[in-house]
């Protein structure tokens, strides 16, 4: 057999291998996803229909992406009037442990994922499609993701809208966000706080990305 044949044989078993061998264990990893960042915003900013719209949201592109799971939950907070009382984002989502796309795990609990022992990172906190989500020095940079929640993932007692109205408002108002890339315009704890990071300007801006869990 001539070079030329033995090179073409070369590049059809490679290109079997990789219709066949890798990207069914891509999809196999996504299968068994239980976290990730979403890759789109629902289209309107901070108004995710409140917590069951942004549910639904996780739910739809985990499906969409062919993971097994169907009890999806964003990683949000809401708050009542006076900021009093209300839903902390780290009651929503289980126990875990929670791993990405590529089988990564982010989480071993929930006191892990609040702790800075945990594994979520620029490298990690992907969208369920196995991407990195676009952070500071890209563009766009879309490390805004809404969490409305402090550092140990409870709702905000800062008083004020911390949640653009529940969830509900994409003009007026205002959202805690973190920074998945743990990069910040200054190197304070805060600005690299993958769940809250600093107050948005409005409910308009970002792209709307939430974090999204499997309440295992």
């Amino acid at each position: 057999m001539s070079f030329s044949r033995i090179s073409a044989a070369n590049v059809f078993v490679s290109a079997v291998l990789a219709g066949v061998g890798i990207a069914p264990t891509v999809h196999a990893q996504q299968a068994s996803m239980t976290f990730f960042v979403t890759s789109v915003g629902k289209g309107n900013g901070a108004d995710l229909g409140g917590l069951e719209g942004a549910d639904a949201h996780c739910a739809a592109l985990a499906k969409a992406a062919g993971a097994k799971a169907t009890n999806w939950r964003a990683y949000l907070s809401t708050t009542l009037p006076g900021g009093d009382a209300g839903t902390d984002a780290r009651s929503r989502i289980g126990k875990g442990p929670w791993q990405n796309a590529k089988g990564v795990v982010v989480a071993k609990s929930v006191s892990d994922l609040h702790s800075e022992h945990n594994n979520l990172n620029k490298q990690t906190a992907l969208n369920e499609k196995g991407e990195m989500v676009k952070g500071r020095g890209d563009t766009p940079n879309e490390h805004d993701i809404l969490t409305g929640s402090d550092p140990d993932g409870r709702f905000s007692t800062a008083g004020g809208d911390t949640t653009c109205g529940n969830w509900t408002k994409s003009g007026e108002g205002s959202a805690i966000v973190g920074h998945h890339d743990l990069q910040g315009l200054k190197e304070t704890r805060h600005m690299k706080s993958w769940n809250s990071s600093h107050g948005s300007r409005g409910g308009s801006g970002g792209a709307g990305l939430v974090y999204c869990f499997v309440a295992n």
